[in-house]
């Protein structure tokens, strides 16, 4: 056992003793000691001792309705420190994790140095990186935001017991903290009473940027600059700024009815009053260090030329404009009138007042001054502006067809959803030419088409440096997009917001070329374009409509496509990956991820979505987030540098190969097999689901639609929770069986070793089976699947078993043979998760049989089983 599993494991058995302190205070001796006999027992069942199984699931059949819920509480509980723990250690150890988080970016510096890059090339290749992390509301993220508060507090005990100069009372104390913190979590609900509003999203999200985002930004930057000055001599310049975030929270309504143009406009303005709030805050103590006099000629003009204390009197006029700034906000979102004199409208009026006063330091000999909180504040001020966060918006492309449509039938001109492509394009552009209104102002257009105009008029009242891309689901001509672009006009909007298709199905993937090449051969489109284009690639949906192998075959060939049709075309291509937390999401490690990239198709742009539990995982507190943002720059400058190389021609052959097979397998079992859909409803807690207040959005996209409407987070939530994990392998291992049966096992073992995007593939499928339970998945079919459709579950589980033996032959050894860590976090929690799944099949069972015996309590134990179980597997959707 490493130092590194020691010290986790140590925390871990120091943070379950207060857990178990604070249950029996609340509880009494005999709860716990029942608890710890649970968990004895499921240790010992997990180590193949079949009367302590049987025993175990004997005591947890017989516990009473009224423990069901303290027994599922304690063991979710206990998981949710476990991760805190992994969490933390993962950062402050250095332990093996792949790119060593911060040393990722030095590391990777010096092999490019060892290489012979040269120091000016690398320097400006820095400077030029453009990574745009966006934070978005799906529903995964089962946690309430109170108790995220007291994991991050418990955090910051563990990074002062890590100090080795603390006398004994300090550890006491700092110890007798935690408890505290634990003590809480053990008395609050760890589940919200109703669903969260958009609104709530937002400001959940916005608390990231406050508590953690906010510091590890300059953090992140510091280390870079650092690294940069040590490799070539020249540190970050303030006037760049390589990572920004926007979000798709109050903005994404594609399926979601309650992200309406009055809550767009609401969480835009409450960003602007976070903002301003934020930079209030710095101003106040910046003020207070810059008392010199020297300065600039530029910077004592800007203070009315006040010679004695010119940077506090620029300063503290910027504060009282920020002042008024964020007590215009707060009328507006009270709804009452309000003066907009002097306060601040576009970011430059906030960063040029900081850049004089940098500048003015710099050339007065204060350099080591300019470099402390002033540039800190400056870079903030370059990354979150007077917004926060950028706010893209989402929405499906018939609902802007719907709009012309309706109007074009008003106005007695050809139905516009009824006309052809070529006839749609001429519409579009002659009116894109034509001076005069379109819409009529005596037009009273249906609601759904009133609150898509009503959109846009939101967006048109933004300075564009508040708004990300305007993006279109299920895109896929150019009518698609000119669609929009007319709207925004006709709503008033005096600026160009850049559109970006998504393409997001098996189909539309195939189709992603042509259709951009389609659309960058309209000429206006490209004169409005002015050079740039953003593709978005959906990862949940082709996923859920193809399976892993077929779908992330699909997605290279269409990011490949894309990068060779905008070379081509002399267009910069941005790439916007919209990946979910898990493999069947198209989760997964980001630098890995990253690196298996089609080559050119990074080249210094990278914009990813970050989504739900993973932004808690990844941006939850200052230090993890600002090792996750060193990970992300280190992986996008490697992938620019040193691109993976172009697959072979007889490697496309077999991926074509494999994606075909494999989606054939996928597909006759979820599409085609009568009995697959009861099968699912009964095997999982798929239905229970909506019991679970987890987001604003809808589980589906059809309230009265079946599986092919579940959105792809319940869908891959579902089979997490029976551990078969069924999105993430199926057809995969199959595809991969048939390939070795054919005697081509070596020219998979030459991609393996050669090609990054297929190794990629298998050690995500490895992480996969290391999460899989086939004792567990067949305990779920006895306890909740009807007899007659029990074979499908042994057949899947065969299938399973087959998958697993054919990639253990590939790589040889065990899964993951060199990432022990991660086999070390699932062994860890499997004594802790065994009793929810078989409490979970318990309670799903005595619901279902007689659901008006549910009582409050019970319908909560379910709910705490969910998200225990999301926390023992690290992720949900």
């Amino acid at each position: 056992m490493t130092d590194e599993h020691a010290a986790l494991r140590h925390d871990i058995h120091l943070m379950g003793e207060l857990l178990g302190q604070a249950m029996q205070d609340h509880l009494g001796a005999p709860f716990l000691e029942k608890i710890e006999r649970i968990r004895q027992l499921s240790k010992s069942a997990r180590n193949g001792n079949t009367n302590d199984h049987k025993e175990l699931l004997a005591l947890l059949h017989g516990l009473s309705d009224h423990e069901l819920l303290p027994v599922t509480r304690a063991f979710t509980q206990f998981l949710n420190l476990a991760n805190i723990a992994e969490q933390y250690h993962t950062v402050s150890r250095h332990s093996e994790q792949e790119g060593h988080f911060t040393d990722s970016v030095d590391e990777l510096f010096r092999r490019l140095v060892d290489q012979g890059f040269d120091a000016n090339e690398l320097h400006r290749q820095v400077a030029n990186l453009d990574i745009e992390l966006v934070l978005t509301a799906h529903p995964t993220e089962v946690t309430r935001r109170t108790v995220i508060q007291k994991f991050n507090g418990i955090t910051r005990c563990l990074t002062k017991l890590d100090h080795t100069d603390l006398m004994p009372r300090e550890r006491e104390d700092i110890i007798d903290r935690m408890h505290q913190l634990i003590s809480q979590i053990w008395h609050t609900k760890e589940i919200r009473d109703h669903r969260p509003t958009p609104e709530d999203e937002a400001r959940w999200g916005f608390a990231t940027v406050e508590h953690s985002l906010w510091e590890a930004l300059p953090q992140f930057l510091r280390q870079l600059d650092r690294h940069l000055v040590q490799h070539t001599g020249s540190g970050l310049p303030v006037s760049v700024m390589p990572v920004r975030f926007s979000s798709w929270m109050g903005g994404d309504r594609d399926g979601n009815p309650n992200v309406t143009a009055k809550v767009t406009e609401r969480v835009l303005m409450t960003a602007r009053w976070m903002a301003a709030d934020l930079f209030l805050r710095e101003l106040k103590s910046l003020v207070g260090e810059l008392s010199m006099p020297e300065c600039s000629e530029e910077l004592l003009h800007l203070a009315g030329g006040n010679d004695k204390e010119p940077y506090r009197v620029v300063l503290k006029e910027l504060r009282k404009k920020l002042n008024k700034t964020r007590k215009w906000c707060d009328a507006q979102l009270a709804g009452k009138p309000s003066n907009e004199n002097s306060i601040l409208h576009r970011d430059e009026e906030l960063i040029n007042p900081l850049q004089i006063c940098y500048d003015s330091l710099c050339a007065n000999g204060m350099s080591l001054i300019a470099n402390g909180r002033l540039r800190d504040l400056l870079w903030r001020a370059r990354c979150f502006g007077l917004g926060l966060v950028r706010m893209d918006i989402r929405q499906e492309a018939d609902r802007h067809t719907e709009v012309l449509s309706e109007l074009t039938c008003y106005l007695g001109l050809p139905d516009y959803g009824k006309v052809s492509e070529e006839e749609r394009q001429e519409f579009l552009l002659n009116e894109l030419a034509n001076l005069r209104p379109l819409i009529p102002s005596c037009w009273k257009p249906s609601a759904n088409v009133q609150e898509v105009l009503d959109t846009c008029r939101v967006i048109a009242a933004q300075k564009p440096e508040r708004l990300g891309p305007y993006i279109i689901s299920m895109a896929s001509t150019p009518s698609d997009v000119l669609a929009v672009i007319l709207i925004l006009r006709e709503c008033g909007c005096p600026f160009d917001m850049p559109i970006a298709p998504l393409f997001e199905t098996l189909s539309d993937l195939d189709i992603a070329r042509s259709s951009i090449e389609k659309l960058l051969s309209v000429p206006w489109y490209r004169d409005y374009a002015a050079g740039k284009q953003m593709v978005m690639v959906g990862y949940s949906d082709s996923a859920k409509d193809a399976g892993q192998m077929a779908a992330a075959w699909a997605q290279y060939r269409a990011m490949e496509g894309l990068t060779e049709l905008c070379r081509e075309k002399g267009v910069s291509l941005t790439l916007f990956h919209g990946r979910g937390g898990t493999v069947g999401r198209g989760g997964g490690p980001a630098h890995q991820a990253i690196l298996s990239q089609p080559p050119g198709s990074v080249n210094g742009h990278l914009r990813v979505t970050e989504q739900g539990e993973m932004i808690r995982f990844k941006y939850g507190f200052p230090q993890i987030a600002a090792e996750s943002l060193s990970l992300y720059a280190s992986a996008t400058l490697e992938a620019t540098l040193l691109p993976p190389p172009q697959p072979e021609p007889e490697w496309r052959e077999m991926m074509d190969v494999l994606a075909q097979d494999s989606l054939k397998v996928y597909r006759g079992m979820v599409r085609e097999e009568p009995e697959f859909v009861p099968y699912f409803r009964a095997a999982t807690p798929e239905q229970e689901l909506g019991l679970l207040p987890l987001g604003s959005r809808p589980t589906k996209r059809r309230p009265d639609g079946g599986v092919e409407s579940l959105r792809a987070i319940p869908w891959i939530f579902a089979w997490s929770q029976n551990r078969l994990m069924l999105p993430a392998w199926l057809g995969s291992g199959a595809a991969l069986k048939r390939v070795v049966e054919r005697g081509k096992e070596h020219q998979l073992q030459e991609m393996l070793a050669y090609w990054p995007f297929f190794r990629a593939r298998l050690e995500l499928l490895e992480m996969v089976y290391l999460k899989t339970d086939h004792g567990i998945s067949s305990y779920y079919d006895q306890r909740l699947v009807p007899q007659e459709y029990r074979h499908l579950g042994d057949r899947l589980r065969q299938l399973l078993k087959e998958a697993m033996e054919v990639t253990l032959k590939l790589k040889g050894g065990t899964l993951l043979k060199g990432q022990p860590w991660v086999r070390q976090a699932i062994a860890l929690r499997n004594p802790y998760s065994d009793p929810l799944h078989f409490l979970q099949a318990e309670l799903l069972y005595r619901s279902r049989k007689v659901p008006e015996s549910v009582c409050e309590d019970l319908a909560r134990a379910m709910m705490v089983t969910i998200t225990g179980i999301a926390a023992g597997m690290r992720n949900t959707g």
